[in-house]
C-alpha cells in the first residue's frame, strides 16, 4: 500500500505519535467496557443525584404552575426590564444547545478522529438545553397556550404572524433545529444500540433495544447507507446551528436599543455559543469519565484538545468585547457611550467585571500545557466560564433595558423566587435528563473507537515497518 491510502497513516500521524486510546482493546473489550455502567444495577450515588435533579424538577413544575395560574407577574420583569431572567436563560440555554451539535458536527466533517470520545456527550446535551430553551419563550408569551399564533400555518381568519418579528424566526429556526439534532444523535447510536441488544442481560432490555436499534444487522449495506445519512446529517447541522444563533442574536441586533443595535452579535453569539458549549462538555464530561471508567476512551489528549478550543474561542468573544464597546465609542452617539460607562461603573458593574474575569480571564490558564490535562483545573475553569457566559447573557438583557433611551423609566430588577426556582429547575431537569441518558445509553460510540484502534494499529504496524526497511527509521 502506499503512504496515500487512508487506512495506513503515513509516519509522524498524530495517531502514531498521540495516544488517542490508552491500551490495546479488542472490539469485545470495548463493548464490555462501554457498556459495563449501561447493563449493571444504579449505584447509590446515581440514585442520590437522581433523587436531588427529581427534587429540583419538583420546583420547576411549581414556578411553572404558579407563572401559568398566577401570571408572569410573579416574575421580577418591570417596565422597561420587560425581558429578564427568562430571555436570559432561553439565550443561555440555545447557545450551550447549538454548540453540542456544531461540535459534533463539525468535527465530523473535518474528520478529527478524537470527536468519537465526546460527540456523543456533546449531542445529548444539545437535546436537552434545547428543550430548557423552549420553556421560557413560551411562558414568556403570558399565555403559552396560544402559542401557535407564532406559527406560519395556514389560517381561515387569515390572521398570520408578524414575520417582521424575531419571535416568529426562533420559533421556526429553533423548531427546526431541534428536529435535525434529535435526528442525527439517534442515527449515530444505531450501531451501539444494536450492540447494546445483542450483549443485553434481560429479555425486557434486548427487546427495547433491539426496538430502538431498528433491525440493524450491521452488514456492508446498512453501514454504507448509515455513514451517507449520518454525513448529510452533519452537513445540514452545521450551517443550521451558524444560523439559528444568527437568529437569535438577530433578536437584540435588529433593536435601537443602546447596547443591543451592533452588527458583531451575529458572530459573537456564534463563538460565545461554542465557548459555553465546550464548557458545558468538559463539566459534564469530567465527573462522567471517572464515575463510568473510561478514561481509556477519554485520554489527557482530549481534555487538551478541549481545552486548546475554549481558549481559542475564549479569545473569540474577548475580541467581541472588545469590538462590541469600541463601536459604541467611535459612533459618538450618547446613548451607546452611557450604556458602556453604565456596564464599566454602573450598578452592575461587578457583574461585568466578574464576567471579564470569567469569560477573558479565566481560559488564560490554557497556555500552560499541564493545566490544560490537570483535571480539577479543567473542571473548575469550565465551571466559572458557565457561570460567566451566563452572567453575559444577563448583562445584555437587563443591563441594556434598565437604561434606555429615558432616564425617568429608568428601574433596576430584583429576580424573585419564581424566577430564581425557574433558572435552578431547568438546571435539575437537565441534570436528571443527563443521568438516564448516562443509565440506558453508550456514552461514547463503540463503533468509532473500534474503527479507530484499527487505526492507530495500522499506523502503528507502518511504522514498525518502515523501520525494518532498508534506508527506515531504526
Amino acid at each position: 500500500m502506499s503512504t496515500a491510502d487512508p487506512q495506513v497513516p503515513a509516519p509522524g500521524d498524530p495517531l502514531a505519535e498521540h495516544p488517542l486510546l490508552e491500551g490495546r482493546h479488542s472490539d469485545r473489550a470495548y463493548s464490555e467496557s462501554l457498556l459495563a455502567y449501561v447493563h449493571s444495577p444504579p449505584g447509590r450515588t446515581w440514585w442520590a443525584l437522581l433523587g436531588f435533579g427529581l427534587a429540583g424538577t419538583a420546583v420547576l413544575t411549581v414556578a411553572i404552575g404558579v407563572t401559568l395560574f398566577v401570571g408572569v407577574g410573579m416574575w421580577g420583569n418591570n417596565i422597561p426590564v420587560a425581558w429578564a431572567f427568562g430571555i436570559t436563560n432561553f439565550v443561555w440555554w440555545i447557545g450551550i444547545g447549538h454548540a453540542g451539535t456544531l461540535i459534533s458536527a463539525i468535527l465530523l466533517l473535518f474528520q478529527e478522529k478524537w470527536r468519537g470520545s465526546i460527540n456523543r456527550f456533546a449531542e445529548a446535551m444539545t437535546l436537552f438545553a434545547v428543550t430548557c430553551a423552549g420553556l421560557f419563550p413560551l411562558l414568556h408569551l403570558g399565555r403559552p397556550w396560544k402559542f401557535y399564533w407564532l406559527v406560519p400555518y395556514p389560517s381561515s381568519l387569515r390572521a398570520w404572524p408578524q414575520f417582521r418579528s424575531p419571535l416568529t424566526w426562533d420559533i421556526a429556526a429553533v423548531g427546526t433545529y431541534l428536529t435535525v439534532s434529535l435526528l442525527f444523535w439517534y442515527v449515530g447510536l444505531v450501531p451501539d444500540l444494536a450492540t447494546a441488544r445483542d450483549t443485553a442481560r434481560t429479555p425486557r432490555a434486548r427487546f427495547w433495544y433491539g426496538l430502538a436499534s431498528l433491525g440493524w444487522r450491521g452488514s456492508a449495506r446498512h453501514w454504507r447507507q448509515w455513514r451517507t445519512g449520518y454525513l448529510l446529517l452533519a452537513g445540514l447541522a452545521t450551517p443550521l446551528v451558524v444560523s439559528v444563533h444568527t437568529i437569535v442574536s438577530f433578536d437584540f441586533a435588529v433593536a435601537q436599543l443602546p447596547g443591543w443595535h451592533t452588527t458583531i452579535f451575529p458572530p459573537y453569539f456564534v463563538a460565545g455559543a461554542v465557548f459555553s458549549g465546550f464548557a458545558l462538555v468538559l463539566t459534564l464530561l469530567i465527573p462522567a469519565r471517572k464515575a463510568l471508567r473510561i478514561e481509556h476512551v477519554v485520554t489527557p489528549l482530549h481534555l487538551d484538545n478541549m481545552a486548546k478550543v475554549l481558549m481559542a474561542t475564549g479569545w473569540m468573544v474577548a475580541y467581541g468585547y472588545i469590538q462590541e464597546h469600541f463601536f459604541a465609542w467611535f459612533s459618538a452617539n450618547p446613548f451607546e457611550m452611557h450604556a458602556t460607562k453604565a456596564e464599566f461603573f454602573g450598578p452592575y458593574a461587578p457583574l461585568f467585571w466578574m464576567q471579564i474575569f470569567c469569560n477573558v480571564g479565566v481560559p488564560q490558564l490554557f497556555w500552560f500545557p499541564r493545566l490544560r490535562t490537570n483535571v480539577a483545573v479543567l473542571w473548575v475553569a469550565a465551571l466559572l466560564i458557565n457561570v460567566g457566559m451566563w452572567t453575559e447573557r444577563f448583562l445584555i438583557v437587563v443591563a441594556s433595558l434598565s437604561m434606555d433611551f429615558l432616564p425617568s423609566s429608568w428601574a433596576a430588577y430584583r429576580p424573585t423566587w419564581v424566577d430564581w426556582s425557574l433558572l435552578g429547575g431547568t438546571v435539575a431537569f437537565f441534570g436528571t435528563a443527563f443521568l438516564l441518558f448516562l443509565k440506558f445509553v453508550p456514552p461514547v460510540s463503540m463503533s468509532e473507537m473500534k474503527e479507530l484502534q484499527r487505526e492507530v494499529d495500522a499506523s502503528l504496524q507502518f511504522r514498525r515497518e518502515q523501520g525494518t526497511r532498508p534506508g527506515g527509521a531504526p
